[in-house]
């Protein structure tokens, strides 16, 4: 059975709340009494501004760093020319090997190493001359410009046409000293002109290979 409570309503006394407000000076009051809003506010704006010079002074610092890093256009010509140059150095090298491989011909490593060295200043000169570079926009003086690309990629395209048609007419009918000679250059010289041509040319120079092996009656050797 549930205890009643005993209702005593003259044990609590009832009495409305103060209305008048605090007597005494609240938080906000003594700290703007004080000031510390204003010194909150200024510190603030002292750490915006210091923030904003250390960011422009980095800023500065960082193009300072661009400029010493940047590589002037010359230099990075030459860089280009013998990263190229040396990929397609050895390149020869390889197709020399293999071609005297093939022969079953007694190697000589120091007529391969000097028949590569004469290739690299081979292919040094003309890559410096004929690849296209920011600092080379000009390939025949007097020539227009609209016309200078065209003609690097007329160049290339009857380079690679002409090498890869001779080089599969020597390896047919010339004889096994005519190929160890003149395979090699003639192999890269073909495969550079196709990586400087632009996709179309490059496939229509090949496809002139192709056309030029089944029309001649040649065969792969």
């Amino acid at each position: 059975m549930a205890r009643k409570r005993k209702n005593t309503p003259d044990s609590v006394p009832l009495k409305h709340p103060d209305r008048s407000g605090p007597s005494e000076q609240t938080l906000l009051e003594l700290a703007q009494a004080r000031g510390l809003f204003d010194e909150a506010k200024r510190r603030e704006e002292d750490n915006k501004r210091k923030k904003g010079s250390s960011s422009a002074g980095s800023d500065d610092v960082g193009k300072e760093n661009d400029d010493e890093v940047e590589i002037p256009p010359v230099v990075e010509r030459i860089l280009e020319t013998l990263l190229w140059t040396v990929s397609l150095t050895m390149l020869h090298f390889t197709l020399d090997v293999l071609v005297q491989n093939q022969y079953a011909m007694d190697l000589s490593w120091w007529e391969v190493s000097s028949r590569a060295a004469l290739a690299f200043l081979v292919f040094a000169l003309l890559f410096y001359v004929l690849h296209p570079h920011s600092s080379n926009p000009t390939l025949l003086p007097g020539l227009p410009a609209r016309f200078q690309s065209p003609l690097r990629q007329t160049i290339f395209f009857l380079a690679g046409t002409c090498a890869g048609c001779y080089l599969i007419h020597i390896t047919n009918k010339y004889s096994y000293i005519a190929v160890m000679s003149r395979a090699p250059p003639l192999g890269c010289i073909w495969v550079w002109s196709i990586i400087e041509l632009n996709l179309p040319l490059a496939l229509v120079s090949l496809t002139s290979a192709v056309i030029f092996l089944r029309a001649g009656g040649y065969d792969f050797k």
